[in-house]
Formats: C-alpha cells, sequence, structure tokens
C-alpha cells in the first residue's frame, strides 16, 4: 500500500454534505448545544408551572452534591448544562472551546483530549462543591467553564508566542491571554471583581489541573491501555515456520495502522510499543537502502 492509498490521503467527495463531527471538539459543542436548547425548551414548558427547571435541576451541582454520593454523576453533567437565560454563557464556552480546543486535540490526540476535558470538569465541580458546601442545596454549578479555562490554559503552555485577540479585537501573545484568564479568576474569586454568580474556584481548579498535567507529563491514554489484560487467558506458544516475507508485510501493515492513529488521535496517543515499532522499521528501511 502507498502512502496516498491510506484513507486520509484520499480525496474528500465535493458538494454540500450533513455528517456528524469527527472531532472531540465538534461533538462536544453539539451535545452543549442540543442540552441548551433542551434545557430552554424545559424552562419554557415546566418551569413556570413547577417553579424551577427540572432539567437544569437534575443535572447541575448543587451545593449539598458533594454530602450525597448517589449524586456524584452531577458533578460531570454540570458541564453540559447552561443557564438558558443567559446566551452568552454558552456563546462564549463554545467559541473559547472551538478556537483554542482544535489546536489542543490535535496535539494530544482525540482520546487524550477527551480524558483531559472530562477531568477537568469533574475536578472544577469537585473543587468548588468544597469551597460551597455551607451554600445549601438551592445554590447550582452549571457550564462548561472550568474545563474550557483549562483548555485555554493547555493552549497558551503549549503555544505561548502564538498570537490571539484579546476581546476579539487586541493582538497578543498567548502567554499574556492565559496571564490575563488567571489573574481575573483570582480577582474574582477575592471578591474585588466580576459577579458574584461566577464559579471562579471551578474557573481556577481548571487553570490548575491543567498546569499541572503540562508539567506532570501526565498522559491518561497510556495509563488507562491494558489495566484489564489480566483477564485475558494466556495461550502456550506454538511453533512457527519462519517466513521472512510474512514478517515484512505484518511490519508494513503495522506501520501503516501506526500511522493511521497519528494521523487520527496524534503523536501523544502511540503506546511504548508502537514507539519502538516505528523505531525498528526506520532502522530496518534505512538498512535496506544500505544494501
Amino acid at each position: 500500500m502507498g502512502i496516498y492509498d491510506r484513507d486520509y490521503y484520499r480525496e474528500e467527495p465535493r458538494g454540500f454534505q450533513v455528517r456528524a463531527p469527527r472531532t472531540i471538539i465538534g461533538i462536544l459543542i453539539v451535545i452543549n448545544v442540543a442540552v441548551f436548547l433542551a434545557n430552554g425548551f424545559a424552562n419554557v414548558a415546566f418551569g413556570e408551572r413547577l417553579g424551577s427547571n427540572p432539567l437544569m435541576h437534575i443535572l447541575s451541582t448543587h451545593g449539598d452534591t458533594l454530602t450525597k454520593p448517589q449524586l456524584w454523576w452531577q458533578f460531570l453533567t454540570y458541564g453540559f448544562v447552561h443557564d438558558p437565560n443567559d446566551l452568552r454563557h454558552i456563546i462564549f464556552n463554545m467559541l473559547g472551546l472551538f478556537f483554542l480546543g482544535r489546536s489542543v486535540e490535535r496535539h494530544y490526540g482525540r482520546k487524550e483530549f477527551l480524558w483531559l476535558y472530562l477531568l477537568m470538569l469533574i475536578f472544577g465541580s469537585v473543587v468548588w462543591s468544597v469551597c460551597n458546601l455551607d451554600s445549601g442545596p438551592n445554590t447550582l454549578l452549571m457550564g462548561a467553564s472550568g474545563a474550557v479555562v483549562g483548555v485555554v490554559i493547555l493552549f497558551v503552555l503549549n503555544f505561548p508566542k502564538q498570537t490571539l485577540l484579546l476581546f476579539f479585537v487586541l493582538p497578543v501573545p498567548a502567554w499574556l491571554v492565559g496571564v490575563f484568564v488567571v489573574g481575573m479568576d483570582l480577582l474574582g474569586a477575592t471578591g474585588r471583581v466580576g459577579a458574584g454568580n461566577v464559579a471562579y474556584s471551578g474557573h481556577l481548579a481548571g487553570a490548575a489541573f491543567a498546569f499541572l498535567y503540562f508539567r506532570s507529563g501526565w498522559n491518561f491514554t497510556r495509563l488507562t491501555q491494558g489495566r484489564f489484560s489480566w483477564l485475558k487467558l494466556k495461550r502456550r506458544p506454538r511453533l512457527r515456520v519462519h517466513d521472512p516475507s510474512r514478517d515484512e508485510n505484518k511490519l508494513h501493515n503495522e506501520v501503516d495502522r501506526i500511522l493511521a492513529k497519528i494521523h487520527r488521535e496524534g503523536e501523544n496517543s502511540l503506546t511504548r510499543k508502537e514507539r519502538r515499532t516505528l523505531e525498528n522499521a526506520s532502522q530496518e528501511y534505512k538498512r535496506r537502502q544500505q544494501e
């Protein structure tokens, strides 16, 4: 198989087509918008009659969620709920996710980015809950802001000199945007600036998680691979006849698979075994060229 025969080098069909998003960013935006529309419908249909929005109430994290283990799934679902009465809430979150998240996803790969995003959501809501234990069940946390701030910080850490438009107008280096975002959240958390209904602690938690991830070199995709391999029964090795041509085809196919994975999920998604395979293949190709 030649390099131009691989799926990701084939020419895309032209014309208007409706298809599912191919990136995690696209999927996350679609889910957030869908929940926002459903939330708005529930607000209109049930809000006046019941006195509250049942969908928003069920999915949001509450001030007492931390004390109710049966509701801990709200630490994740809150991140897909946005205030139906505040259109800016979802617009700014989704714009930040769209413009900066795509580069972060390409850098870390689809699976790793999904792990990161979900863990930043959970960490942000848990920290917020710890800081608001005395606020009671009527205090709600909703929105993807904690994870989005984490995505912004990851972009800044990986591409500090890239030019961004602050307030969509002023061109500044990315590192300055990171300083501005964290600085405003710190001032908001101390009550010096900003609105009282903003979860600054959740924002700062997302930023802290992103910073620790970047500095520590974690990789959640690799950490979770092979965790249940002990369930597989071990078979006794069979006697085989060595066939060099078969080994060559097997190596070629494995290299094709790994290259496709890099294109699809990013280089950071590779396991140690896959990296060794690429190194061995490179050495083998060089040896053949010298013969």
